[in-house]
């Protein structure tokens, strides 16, 4: 790949910090405020589209900011993983601001201005970890964006926010620090320096047992991927807003961690290494459980937003299961799945969030009939179903397609089954929801209430996510021409 010297990576990832000092400037008008966030989410996502072109074309753009150790610098390098990764959390950054205003003012929120400044430094991690060309830079990264959303998951500052804080502080800087942190300085000791390759860092010089337990200790330490068992953070985490759920299940957190766990096997170990060992095969089982048994735990969730994260936890293991199948198809499957989980199930976010602004309802026992209230909020929500499920004409459906195909590769039929009973079980917890929406009879006592459809700041960005599942079922664009530079299928 030919390298470009540029500063676009960097000036990609601090656009969002730059606008800080405006956002907090312009706590006493609000309209202004939000002007910047949308300045700020437009500028990004402008940069990281400028650089789309050249890294389709097989290029790819380099920045160093500081030699921090000898063969270790600070150092942004755009290919067609972080471009792919960048690409999704820059797009949705703009409509999560968008959805933001609808939510945070159709509730009367307090402390708006700080919710808006932490959104915009976690938008910035997240970019970076996207554009990280080593593993100490990702590490930074990921760090940063663990410090910058713990504000978001205790927003509402009482008690409940405390502790749910406590614990998503204690299991996502906790695995970090004590398993990635110590992975990464044997890495260093023993390769001499920590920039991804494609034949990985550690290949022929550390035995296969050692290997083992690298792999180990930077899988679980990236716990923001929340393969169980550390997965107790993310549930605990929805006390938070909605557009903060939206953006830790979507947009950024969980997605770092699942990214970070396809850069560690690609780029720190390789995959012509690790598919010589029977470690992978523990981690696709572990994979599996976690899918099956977050999706038998969202069953049981009667609060709406508790249901979605679960079902975030079984479809962050497809990502998992699909890499560590370490097939062409399984590994293709796993990337595009980063984009085709994100837009889905931002949409029921969305969709969550704006039956709360509008209703004050965050139960589904209490749904019965509100589709008919809120017919465009539940038909979305619907189309967000159909992807997560992963039924045709939704994006969903071209993920699992090849993670199925993935399977069949890599010869692990029961796996097959365990992505097939899985998607049983995602309609199982999806459909009725709709179907209690549009078709069950309204309690008596809450049918003279008025309900209507939430603002449009709430409406609209749900309405375009939604499209955006349909659309790429037809028409992936550059996100299948990225994965395709990544892994050919």
């Amino acid at each position: 790949m030919a390298t470009i010297e540029s500063m676009r990576p960097l000036l990609a990832v601090v656009v969002s910090l730059v606008v800080l000092p405006f956002i907090i400037a312009s706590k006493s008008k609000p309209n202004l405020r939000e002007a910047w966030t949308f300045v700020a989410a437009g500028a990004k996502f402008a940069l990281v589209l400028s650089m789309l072109p050249m890294v389709l074309d097989g290029h790819q753009y380099v920045f160093t900011l500081i030699e921090v150790l000898p063969g270790v610098p600070l150092q942004l390098r755009v290919d067609p993983m972080g471009m792919f990764f960048a690409l999704v959390s820059s797009s949705l950054w703009i409509v999560t601001s968008a959805y933001s205003i609808g939510y945070m003012r159709g509730l009367n929120e307090h402390g708006q201005t700080r919710y808006f400044c932490f959104f915009a430094i976690a938008l910035s991690s997240t970019v970076g970890v996207a554009f990280s060309a080593n593993l100490f830079t990702m590490y930074l990264f990921y760090e940063m964006l663990s410090l910058a959303t713990y504000p978001l998951v205790t927003h509402h500052q009482d008690s409940e926010a405390k502790i749910s804080g406590r614990k998503y502080l204690s299991y996502i800087l906790g695995t970090s620090i004590g398993l990635v942190l110590p992975a990464m300085l044997y890495i260093y000791h023993v390769s001499g320096h920590l920039t991804f390759g494609p034949q990985g860092l550690v290949a022929g010089k550390i035995p296969s047992g050692t290997v083992a337990v690298l792999l180990l200790m930077l899988v679980f330490g990236f716990a923001k991927a929340a393969l169980m068992p550390l997965h107790a953070w993310l549930p605990a985490a929805m006390v938070a807003p909605t557009p903060v759920s939206a953006l830790l299940h979507a947009v950024a957190v969980v997605k770092v961690g699942v990214f970070s766990i396809l850069r560690t096997i690609t780029g720190v170990f390789g995959i012509e290494l690790l598919s010589s060992m029977q470690i992978t095969v523990f981690l696709s089982y572990a994979a599996a459980f976690t899918i099956l048994m977050g999706s038998l735990i969202a069953l049981s969730q009667d609060e709406l937003k508790r249901r979605l994260a679960f079902s975030t936890i079984s479809q962050l293991s497809y990502i998992i299961l699909g890499a560590t199948l370490l097939s062409p198809k399984g590994l293709f499957g796993s990337t595009l799945h980063i984009a085709m989980h994100a837009f889905g199930k931002i949409t029921l976010f969305f969709c969550a969030g704006a039956i709360y602004v509008a209703s004050g309802k965050k139960y589904i026992s209490q749904m019965a009939g509100l589709g008919r209230r809120m017919p465009v909020t539940m038909l979305a929500f619907l189309i967000g179903a159909m992807s997560v499920i992963g039924l045709p004409p939704c994006g969903g459906f071209i993920s699992k397609w090849f993670l199925l195909f993935g399977t069949l590769e890599a010869h692990q039929a029961v796996l097959l089954v365990v992505f097939l009973a899985s998607s049983f079980l995602n309609a199982a917890y999806f459909l009725p929801i709709v179907y209690r929406g549009f078709f069950s009879p309204e309690n008596p006592e809450q049918s003279s209430v008025q309900i209507q459809e939430a603002p449009l700041w709430c409406v609209v960005p749900l309405v375009i996510t939604a499209l955006m599942s349909i659309v790429l079922f037809f028409y992936q664009g550059p996100f299948v021409d990225l994965a395709k530079l990544i892994f050919s299928p």
